[in-house]
């Protein structure tokens, strides 16, 4: 063997009971199981005291440019992840022209920033997979994004698709399938994927279908109209035969207060039913996104040079505000908005420092303005470039959709901005400090099936999320007693505790609780199967 792991319990990814042995590495997989002692390799670790369990998957990460400018990856290698899903929320970066590219750049800078001199140096799917092939430290899925793809066939406008262009935009799921993508997103409460209507949702599904993939949606409301929108989920679903994923599947705002068990009992129904459905959550309250998502979506047609023109007209404001305040737009779930929940933590602009770590309320308050006005005007200094921190979750959720049954863990974490949400670098191990350990909400080997041969059963890996013999050596060593998220909102950029190693097949990322640089993983490619 190249590494022998020996003496750790053995959690093995399916939920089964942990048990005392040891693992054998060779050439990227695992080459043997066996009891304690019983094997010997170039180089023994001793797992006595420690947990051993598959890699973890995250299965709604936003990682797609870091990974690449950064392709260490800390922040997730250091939490055990060694697998994550890209192309989240119907936004990124292929399929692409030279056109919707440079509106994605702009779009999605609060989320990715748009590092400069940076190499765009792809356009299909195919191509942005062979460039995380040129070394990064994690495994990367990529979801097709259904956003882009309409910006590509539509652009901004807010109007049905013609034949022509669902046509197109059939086309362009296709191929990026066929290259290698494992299913569709949807961002639905993001322009311009929010113009899309059900029946061109169905279509783009049934093409993912076609080639095993499945749908995840970030959908229409997470406030006011949520258990309507997670409904609407599962009715394309239901009429385009295509698996459904509902990403950070949370119940969210002060409507939806302890509301868990009802969307929970909606998707047993479904399940009971014989639909494929499952889930994925963050063990965090707050929500994370950029600025100007809570803009209504009219005010967002036509891009970015639009949507600043219309925040320069004062009775264009006037009209943003009160549908923002008084009834809710549907960029903000529905709900008006409550300005002391919203926590600007990053910007672009120098002169905007100020405004980090405070609330839209408080920053206006101390300015005497209205808190709508410092809004508009922080995003046209920052050409919509800002994120923010939405404080709107309820604990109570939050454990319950945990509990389900097709739950998964995924950390949607930003990884740029002055004070990221700490979900970024803390997601995996405050699911095993905080929600395993110290409240008993999930056992230990539960939950480590959640993060791992759950994930990767809806992915439809042949040879990941278990400790198994000849499967690629995605492996986590931790310490049941000690694991714990560091990261805080005050300081998010913190490496977990208890996790002394990491291997992504077979090569240490971390070793002895230290980072090695290893770039050992790469673009994971669906076969393009038939369902």
């Amino acid at each position: 063997m190249d590494t022998v792991l020996r003496g750790a319990r053995i959690a093995d990814g399916t939920g089964g009971e942990p048990y005392e042995g040891d693992v054998g590495i060779a050439e990227g997989r695992v080459a043997a199981l066996g009891e304690p002692g019983s094997l010997t390799g170039s180089r023994v670790i001793d797992g006595t005291g420690l947990v051993l369990a598959p890699g973890f998957i995250d299965m709604h990460a936003h990682s797609d440019l870091q990974v690449l400018a950064e392709p260490g990856h800390l922040a997730k290698i250091s939490q055990g992840v060694t697998t994550e899903v890209l192309g989240q929320d119907g936004l990124s970066y292929a399929p692409v022209d030279d056109s919707t590219l440079a509106a994605l750049r702009a779009q999605l800078a609060g989320w990715n920033d748009d590092p400069p001199g940076f190499d765009w140096n792809w356009r299909s799917v195919g191509e942005y997979l062979d460039r995380l092939d040129e070394g990064i430290a994690v495994n990367a899925a990529y979801l097709v994004p259904q956003g882009s793809v309409r910006m590509l066939a539509v652009g901004f406008e807010d109007r049905p698709a013609t034949e022509s262009e669902l046509d197109t935009m059939r086309g362009l799921v296709a191929e990026g399938m066929a290259q290698g993508a494992f299913g569709l997103s949807s961002g639905l409460t993001y322009t311009p994927g929010m113009y899309a209507d059900t029946d061109e949702l169905v279509a783009l599904c049934e093409v993912t279908a076609e080639h095993g993939g499945y749908y995840s949606p970030h959908h229409r409301s997470y406030g006011a109209g949520a258990l309507e929108a997670f409904g609407e989920m599962v009715e394309v679903s239901r009429r385009s035969g295509c698996p459904l994923h509902l990403a950070h599947a949370t119940m969210n705002f002060s409507v939806n207060k302890g509301r868990a068990p009802e969307l929970l009992s909606l998707l047993d129904d479904a399940l009971d039913d014989g639909c494929d459905i499952t889930l994925d959550t963050y063990p965090y309250l707050p929500g994370a996104t950029y600025l100007s998502a809570l803009l209504p979506s009219w005010a967002a047609e036509g891009g970015l040079d639009a949507t600043l023109a219309r925040l320069s007209d004062p009775d264009t404001r006037e009209r943003i505000r009160a549908e923002m305040e008084e009834t809710g737009s549907d960029g903000a779930h529905g709900v008006p908005i409550d300005w002391d929940a919203i926590e600007i933590n990053g910007v672009r602009a120098p002169a905007n420092a100020h405004l980090v770590g405070h609330s839209v309320a408080a920053s206006a308050t101390a300015q005497g303005r209205a808190p709508s006005d410092l809004y508009f005007d922080v995003l046209r200094s920052e050409r919509l470039g800002t994120s923010c921190l939405m404080h709107v979750g309820h604990e109570e959720n939050v454990r319950a959709i945990m509990r389900h049954r097709t739950h998964t863990g995924g950390s949607d974490g930003l990884l740029v901005g002055d004070r990221p949400h700490p979900r970024a670098w803390g997601t995996f191990p405050r699911y095993l400090g905080r929600y395993v350990r110290e409240l008993g909400v999930l056992s230990l080997a539960e939950c480590v099936a959640h993060l791992t041969g759950r994930a990767a059963r809806r992915l439809r890996l042949p040879d990941r999320g278990l400790v198994r013999e000849g499967y690629a050596a995605d492996l986590v060593l931790f310490d049941p007693e000690t694991v714990a998220d560091t990261a805080t909102f005050d300081q998010p950029r913190q490496q977990a505790q208890g996790i002394p190693y990491v291997f992504v097949n077979g090569v240490a990322a971390i070793d002895d609780g230290r980072p090695t640089g290893a770039l050992a993983g790469g673009s994971l490619r669906s076969s393009g199967r038939t369902a």
